[in-house]
């Protein structure tokens, strides 16, 4: 004869701590992964001083940057123009201090912090992509500049795993 069976619905209960006879709790939970978040897998890390995308399950997206060796990652689109921020530029002139690096929207140029997700000055462009900075300001989503959601990325050195947490 098999083992007891368990009735449906028991992780549930055990991941959100209404389970009490379960020998996991909602502690257990919480420290999963030693407090570094959820592990993030079939992605690539952007080599140093590059952007890349990232998209999960169709629903979440982030832009992770590698700057001086170091992970940010924030939201996926840019929260003025709902553009892609991962094709935006990195930005690390002390003209945006104190609050750097910083990333550039690539349409309507709006900077936001790396560390914090706050936004800031535009970056000026020139040429083509000035031009098109200029329309997008005049045609965004919204004239509201709103901060963009900041993760916490930590890279595990000895397994090489990666892992991802709200910030």
């Amino acid at each position: 004869m098999m083992g007891a069976r368990r009735s449906k619905g028991n992780l549930k209960r055990v991941l959100d701590g209404s389970d009490t006879k379960s020998p996991a709790s909602a502690n257990s939970v919480k420290s999963l992964n030693q407090g570094r978040g959820q592990e993030i897998t079939g992605v690539s890390i952007p080599s140093e001083g590059t952007i890349k995308g990232w998209e999960f399950g169709g629903e979440k997206r982030l832009a992770c940057a590698n700057v001086d060796g170091t992970l940010y990652a924030v939201q996926g689109d840019c929260p003025r123009c709902a553009f892609d921020l991962f094709k935006g530029d990195i930005v690390t002139d002390e003209a945006f201090a104190p609050d750097l690096p910083r990333i550039a929207c690539p349409t309507c140029a709006t900077t936001y912090s790396l560390r914090t997700g706050k936004h800031g000055p535009p970056l000026k462009r020139t040429g083509l992509s000035g031009f098109v900075s200029g329309l997008a300001k005049t045609a965004t989503q919204t004239d509201e500049f709103n901060d963009a959601q900041v993760y916490t990325i930590t890279l595990d050195p000895e397994s090489g795993r990666l892992f991802c947490k709200d910030s």
